[in-house]
C-alpha cells in the first residue's frame, strides 16, 4: 500500500489548523471556570479575552487557507458555547451574583440559553457565507463584555468616578440586554478585515491595530467600555433604521392618499376613482 502523496498529507495537516485554535480557545475557558472557582476573577476574566482571540484567528484560518468545513463550523459552536456562555456566567455568579439573592443564578442561566440559541441560528443562518453584518450580537462580543467588567472594576477611574452607580442593578440589565441582543435580529458590524492595496482594508489595518494597542497597554480600562460601546452602537443603529422605515411608510401612505384617478364612462363622462377601488 503506497503512502499519500505529500500534497495530500499538506492538506490534511492544514485542514486541522483551525480546529487547533478552535481546541486551544476550549482549554483556556475551561481554565478560566477553573481559575474562577478559586476565587482567581481577574485571570480568569482576561483568559475568556484570549479564548475570543483565539476564536477570531480560527475563523482567519479557515478562510486564509479555504479549508472550512461543516465540521469546524459545529465545532466551533460547542466551544463558543463553554467559553462564551458557560464561562462568563460562572465568573460573574462566582464574584456578583451569588450575593444578589437565592435566585440570581437565573439570569446566568438566561444568557447560557440565549448564546446557545445564537450559535445555533448563526449555524443555520450562515451557511458558510460571509456577510457584512451579524444579525444579532455575537456570542465573544457578549461573552468577554461580560467576563471583563471585573477587571474594570479594579481601575482608579472606577473607584474613584464609578464606583457610586447602582451596580447591583446595572448588572443585572447588562446581562439581560446582552441576552436580548444575541437573539435579536439587531444588525452588528463585523471587525473590518485587514488589506493593503483598498481603503477598506487600510482602515481595517487602522481599527485591528488601535484595539491590539489599547488591548496590550489599556486592556483594564479599556475592553469593558468597548464592549458596552458595541451593545449600544447596534441598539441605536437599529432605532435610527427603525424611525427611518416608519418615515418612509409614512411618506408612501400620504403619497398613495394624495392621489386622485379619473375614469371615462360608456357615456363620455368623467368621473373620480378612489385609489385601490376596483374597476367593474
Amino acid at each position: 500500500m503506497r503512502p499519500p502523496p505529500s500534497g495530500a498529507r499538506v492538506r490534511r495537516v492544514v485542514v486541522v489548523v483551525p480546529s487547533l485554535f478552535t481546541l486551544a480557545n476550549l482549554f483556556f475557558g475551561i481554565w478560566s471556570m477553573v481559575l474562577a472557582w478559586q476565587g482567581q476573577f481577574y485571570r480568569a476574566s482576561w483568559f475568556i479575552v484570549i479564548a475570543g482571540v483565539l476564536d477570531l484567528l480560527d475563523g482567519v484560518m479557515a478562510r486564509v487557507s479555504r479549508t472550512g468545513t461543516r465540521f469546524g463550523a459545529e465545532l466551533d459552536s460547542l466551544v463558543d458555547v463553554v467559553s462564551f456562555g458557560v464561562a462568563p456566567a460562572m465568573l460573574t455568579y462566582l464574584w456578583f451574583f451569588s450575593n444578589q439573592g437565592q435566585y440570581a443564578w437565573v439570569f446566568g442561566y438566561a444568557f447560557i440559553v440565549c448564546v446557545a440559541l445564537r450559535l445555533a441560528r448563526y449555524n443555520v443562518q450562515s451557511a458558510g457565507e460571509h456577510r457584512a453584518t451579524f444579525s444579532g450580537l455575537p456570542s465573544p462580543a457578549a461573552g468577554m463584555t461580560l467576563a471583563t467588567y471585573y477587571p474594570f472594576t479594579r481601575t482608579s477611574f472606577y473607584q474613584t468616578e464609578l464606583a457610586g452607580l447602582p451596580w447591583s442593578q446595572i448588572m443585572v440589565f447588562l446581562t439581560i440586554a446582552l441576552s436580548l441582543a444575541m437573539v435579536s435580529n439587531i444588525r452588528y458590524a463585523r471587525v473590518p478585515r485587514i488589506g493593503f492595496r483598498t481603503r477598506r482594508g487600510l482602515l481595517g489595518l487602522g481599527v485591528n491595530l488601535t484595539i491590539l494597542g489599547f488591548g496590550i497597554w489599556e486592556r483594564d480600562i479599556f475592553f469593558f467600555p468597548l464592549g458596552i460601546t458595541y451593545l449600544t452602537y447596534g441598539l441605536v443603529r437599529a432605532a435610527v433604521e427603525g424611525f427611518l422605515e416608519r418615515g418612509e411608510d409614512a411618506a408612501e401612505g400620504e403619497t398613495e392618499r394624495g392621489v386622485v384617478l379619473h375614469d371615462i364612462d360608456a357615456a363620455g363622462r368623467v368621473r373620480r376613482r378612489e385609489p385601490g377601488a376596483r374597476d367593474e
